[in-house]
This record gives structure tokens, C-alpha cells and sequence, in this order.
């Protein structure tokens, strides 16, 4: 292979001049499309780390009431609309399963999760704190190192607004 770039100097320059006009161009468009879905990622990255330890339902035994502005970003999150799901009507008591006809049976509290599961609890949440970081990170970098912060500005405004629109239509 080296003899042949020896022979022909211009055609490695050629592969130079293509490949490193690649390169920028590949770099500009991952800058354009990470700006334009930073705003998406973060929320995706933010909502999901609260996901994970389930702050946005209620559980069986628990007096925890999730706030409702968690609930409808968890819909968004899950279902890509806002609108809550109907809460299931309480059957009356003579339907009602005798395991669950039982004084107290509605105190019982959920049985504990093993460590491995708790684990990957924490690995998650911590992978979405790190992409919040480098989306942030990101951005960041696309101000420092792009001439034009209009087009940053705008980028980020229309990553932001169009989702924003298309959600609540």
C-alpha cells in the first residue's frame, strides 16, 4: 500500500481532502441534530430518572399522593400525550375477592425488592443524571465552538417549542 501512495501523491492527498471534508461535515451535522434534540433528551433523560423509582404513581399501601405535574410528564414520557388515564372504579365490597374483604388488607405494605433490582434502580437513575450532563455538556459545546449562536439559539428554541406545540394540540 505504500508503494502506491508513493507512486500517486496526489490521489492520497485527494483521500485526505475527502475524508477530512467528511469529518466536518459529519461534525456539523451531529452538532445541528444534538442542539436541535437537546431540549427532547433532557426531557426524556429527566422524566425517566424519576420513572425509575416510580414517583409518578401510586402504590397499593402507600398514603403517597405523586404530584400531578409528574404524573402527566410520566404519561408524556410513556404514552406521548398528557392526558391521564381514568382511575379504575373501586369494585363494591361484596365483589371484592375475601382475600381483600380482610380488615387491614389494604395496609399491607409492597414486599421489599431484592438488592439486585435496587441496584439497577440507582444504575439507571445515574445514567440519566449523566446523559442530563453531557446533553448540558452538549450545548455547552455547541456555543463555545459554533460561529453562529443564532443558529445555536435557534436550534435549541425549536428543539424546545415544536415538542412543546405538538403535545399540547
Amino acid at each position: 500500500m505504500a508503494i502506491a501512495e508513493e507512486a500517486n501523491p496526489r490521489e492520497s492527498g485527494r483521500k485526505r481532502v475527502k475524508r477530512s471534508n467528511f469529518i466536518q461535515q459529519a461534525r456539523q451535522l451531529h452538532l445541528y441534530l444534538g442542539t436541535f434534540f437537546a431540549p427532547a433528551i433532557l426531557f426524556f433523560a429527566i422524566t425517566g430518572a424519576l420513572q425509575t423509582f416510580s414517583f409518578h404513581e401510586r402504590t397499593r399501601g402507600s398514603s403517597y399522593e405523586p404530584p400531578v405535574l409528574l404524573m402527566k410528564l410520566a404519561q408524556l414520557h410513556k404514552k406521548q400525550t398528557l392526558a391521564l388515564g381514568q382511575k379504575k372504579p373501586t369494585p363494591p365490597e361484596a365483589s371484592r375477592p375475601q382475600s381483600e374483604n380482610r380488615p387491614g388488607a389494604e395496609a399491607t405494605t409492597p414486599p421489599p425488592q431484592p438488592m439486585a433490582t435496587l441496584l439497577m434502580k440507582w444504575f439507571t437513575f445515574l445514567m440519566g443524571l449523566g446523559l442530563v450532563t453531557t446533553t448540558l455538556l452538549g450545548i455547552y459545546m455547541s456555543f463555545k465552538y459554533n460561529r453562529d449562536r443564532r443558529l445555536v439559539w435557534g436550534l435549541l428554541i425549536t428543539g424546545a417549542v415544536l415538542p412543546t406545540v405538538i403535545a399540547l394540540a
